[in-house]
């Protein structure tokens, strides 16, 4: 295949001497011109191994040193300059989007984006079956009826409702940045109380709050004292930092509440939910009252107020940077941020971002008023979830390397930053590489300059092989959410380069004009700049994923050794437990990273077309063959296409004699154990996989196929089948004639993809419906009809689990539709706003 060119820099460290070696002078001679020194043979012998031995370790030690200070690449960054350092994301910008609720696994919480940030956050006490529980970080324990966004423009305005049992409350945050404000500007939360009026009475009457600031940098937080000389107004903290300065905290209420306190000096923020708890557990024990201890360790670095008021309540919480300012221009700042005046700010931007979704998605003409309310929900959550995290990925290294963390083999990247969305508050608040693509579909939408933020972060974690962790879990907080076997990044392993998706998409608008004079200049000069980045990433898939033959790759990773995996699964791939070949080996094709190549070399090829025939982007035309060759229909279908199903399947060592059974072994002990362990009942041989499912469908999906051909009607026919893929919810992720078809792949690892409907491949596979439909061939008609039908189809789904369940799902279940795996999914599963405003790639 067309190869692009690859530029190898190591770095190699010198040693260098500026000492001169200067002859000594001849001894003096005596006794006739003998030397004063006599020597035999045997000691000069001697002499001489004492001093080549001295030499090897002198040597060796300096090489040691100079090993210890050189980082592997592995653990390098990508010697090119940062995007996140681009003069578009500093300034007014990076100032702008300085404070924002970017703390998506609790409930509320905001935040810096900074390494050692100033954080807030809330917490309260819920009752559930007569038992107290303190409600803090997002978890399904809690048994919320429903809490996420209603409204959140992704910058300074969001609306949260969460109802727990009878508890309902809300939030509502907004940011402020004036010429009298410090840096990131004010902020403000609103929280209100209400209740259902139902039949506990306990909750009806009085609900406790508690609301935190903690400083991560250490720095001291100090308590306050109410302040006369504004009316329902308390100041409860004040302090200073580099950053933004001197800073207060208020209270305003005109409600009446009780009210206590708690400080504490620790390093470990991520635990204070576990402090709130110990501290009213033991008030709870020696008084009987649930209430903090109203004590405070010196220079405490995080303050816990606890609020405590009958039902209904609403209080505002404030944020003033720059305290310094004069006494008047603070209290102008923050009765202009709290009170009534914040009704009406609320008002307004409540209005801002209904006429936004209209302007932007243009659905209500399409749509009932209960699909729109969805829709504003699911947008809303994906942008409320985006966070910010600072920390060090751990890298996995071979055994024979020595183990650095904790007696694991594994060594820590470079610290570094990412401002991402996350996929789920409660079970994926973190970074996803994969992920990541399809929410920049939505995001790049309503605000180019955030999606180009949240790209720039992902590609600056790129290393100096081009190869970027797949799942980042950065920090104390991201850690403390993650099972231990998911920790470590393995360097050997990719994932979906996704970000083609958005970027190609990117691309188009600028071409066609679809964006304003501004954001194409932004999209354009990010493009220049991150190019080197992305013709790296395209060079490590290229030669680390690539197969034995030309425009062949498989996803590494897989284990060829296990005896406990019914089929191997390929986490890489972001698909998981999708059956692939048996018998995982070197001659695999795997089918949809073929297709994933093709679509990041025909975006590469676009990003040179758009930036023009320049030195810097020599490698532009090799893009170009590289496409050509991987859409190239003949050779597609020679390597992948099974005539006989007329379906496309990966390639590799197969066997579908393959099950899972109970043997008896006996363990260490001596005594006998029952494994359910896999057992292949014939050899393997090197065979199509057929397995019709997703992947079946990825030529389809990246419009491989010529509108013309017979084979698109064959896809059509596979789609369209409900003995295959076709349900009334959305197309089932593998076909109910597969071997596998919803069968577990361990004893503890139920099926994932193998039969549920996900979001993200039925977007893809609609937006191609919707190009085949458009476009001119004998199909187009029935491409038009199976298009409507299938949207039809997941719009009513998703809208019916949201009125029952309140949430956005992972998946959802193909016989009866009901949402599954992880709730307040508002990741990919976000993507029904496109499907209901009809918007996909051209």
């Amino acid at each position: 295949m067309a190869q692009v060119s690859q530029r190898n820099t190591r770095s190699r460290a010198k040693i260098s001497s500026d000492s001169d070696v200067r002859n000594p002078r001849t001894p003096p001679l005596s006794n006739g011109g003998r030397s004063l020194f006599r020597f035999s043979v045997k000691d000069l012998f001697l002499f001489g191994t004492i001093l080549f031995v001295g030499a090897l370790l002198i040597n060796n030690y300096l090489l040691n040193l100079i090993k210890e200070d050189a980082k592997p690449r592995v653990i390098t960054p990508l010697p090119t300059p940062k995007l996140t350092d681009l003069p578009m994301f500093q300034g007014e910008h990076r100032e702008s989007l300085y404070w924002g609720t970017y703390r998506p696994h609790v409930y509320f919480g905001v935040r810096t984006r900074s390494s050692e940030s100033l954080l807030a956050g809330l917490m309260w006490i819920g009752v559930k079956d007569g038992r107290y529980s303190l409600r803090h970080v997002c978890q399904d324990s809690d048994e919320l009826s429903t809490y996420g966004w209603i409204e959140h423009n992704g910058r300074d305005y969001g609306h949260q409702i969460l109802v727990d049992h009878n508890l309902r409350l809300t939030t509502s945050f907004l940011k402020k940045i004036g010429k009298d404000s410090g840096y990131g500007g004010d902020w403000v939360v609103r929280i209100e109380a209400q209740t259902d009026q139902v039949s506990d009475e306990e909750m009806a009457e009085e609900v406790h709050l508690f609301f935190y600031l903690a400083d991560e940098g250490g720095n001291a937080l100090h308590l306050g004292e109410s302040d006369v000389q504004i009316p329902h107004d308390r100041l409860l903290a004040f302090g200073s930092r580099s950053d933004v300065g001197d800073w207060e905290l208020h209270l305003g209420s005109k409600d009446e509440f009780e009210f206590h306190y708690a400080g504490y000096k620790i390093s470990h923020i991520h635990n204070i939910t576990e402090l709130v708890q110990t501290d009213i557990g033991t008030r709870a024990r020696t008084s009987g009252r649930s209430q903090l201890s109203d004590t405070s360790d010196y220079a405490s670095n995080i303050l816990i107020f606890q609020i405590s008021a009958k039902i209904p309540f609403r209080a505002d919480i404030a944020f003033l940077s720059r305290a310094n300012r004069s006494s008047l221009g603070l209290k102008e700042s923050l009765t202009g941020l709290t009170g009534d005046y914040l009704n009406t700010h609320l008002e307004q931007k409540h209005k801002q971002f209904e006429e936004k979704f209209q302007r932007i998605f243009n659905v209500f003409d399409k749509l009932d008023d209960e699909a729109v309310t969805v829709g504003r929900a699911a947008l809303a959550n994906l942008l409320g979830g985006i966070g910010y995290f600072y920390g060090q990925s751990k890298i996995s290294v071979p055994p024979s390397s020595k183990p650095t963390i904790h007696g694991v083999n594994c060594i820590p990247y470079w610290p570094a930053e990412l401002y991402s969305a996350v996929p789920s508050r409660p079970f994926f608040p973190r970074g996803f590489l994969w992920d990541e693509g399809f929410h920049q579909l939505i995001i790049w939408r309503w605000d180019v300059d955030i999606s180009l933020d949240i790209m720039g972060h992902w590609l600056d974690l790129m290393n100096a092989d081009g190869w970027i962790p797949r799942e980042q879990i950065l920090g104390a907080e991201a850690l403390s959410k993650v099972p231990a076997e998911f920790v470590l990044q393995h360097p050997t392993n990719g994932n979906p380069p996704t970000l083609f998706l958005a970027l190609r998409e990117l691309v188009c608008a600028v071409q066609k004009s679809i964006l304003g004079p501004s954001d194409r200049n932004h999209v354009s000069l990010f493009l220049k700049e991150a190019y080197a980045r992305l013709d790296a990433w395209f060079k490590w898939f290229n030669i680390t994923q690539s197969g034995k033959d030309p425009g062949t790759y498989f996803w590494h990773g897989r284990d060829n050794v296990t005896t406990r995996e019914l089929n191997p699964k390929s986490l890489s791939s972001g698909l998981d437990d999708y059956p692939r070949a048996s018998h995982p080996n070197e001659d695999e094709r795997h089918l949809d990273l073929r297709c994933w190549m093709y679509l990041a070399a025909e975006c590469m090829s676009s990003i040179f077309e758009l930036l023009g025939d320049d030195d810097a982007y020599h490698n532009g035309k090799a893009y170009g063959s590289t496409a050509a060759l991987l859409s190239d229909f003949e050779l597609l279908n020679q390597m992948h296409f099974d005539r006989n199903a007329g379906a496309y399947f990966d390639y590799g060592n197969h066997t579908e004699k393959v099950r899972l059974s109970w043997q008896t072994k006996e363990s260490s002990n001596g005594y006998p154990t029952r494994e359910l362990l896999r057992q292949a009942d014939e050899e393997p041989t090197p065979s199509l996989v057929p397995h019709i499912g997703y992947v079946s469908l990825f030529p389809f999906m990246t419009r491989l196929i010529p509108p013309e051909s017979e084979i698109l009607a064959k896809q059509l026919d596979i789609i369209s089948n409900t003995s295959l893929l076709w349900t009334k919810f959305g197309l089932r992720s593998l076909a109910k004639t597969s071997s596998v078809y919803m069968q577990r792949n361990t004893e503890h690892d139920p099926p994932y993809w193998r039969g549920t409907i996900w979001m993200n491949m039925n977007y893809m596979i609609l937006s191609s419906l919707n190009y085949y439909s458009k476009v001119d061939g004998p199909y187009r008609e029935r491409a038009g009809i199976v298009y409507n039908d299938l949207r039809n189809n997941l719009i009513r789904n998703v809208v019916k689990n949201y009125r029952e369940s309140g949430f956005l799902w992972e998946q959802y279940e193909q016989k009866k539709g009901k949402g599954k795996g992880a709730r307040l999914f508002t990741g990919w599963t976000s993507l029904i706003v496109l499907i209901m405003a009809e918007q996909y790639s051209n």
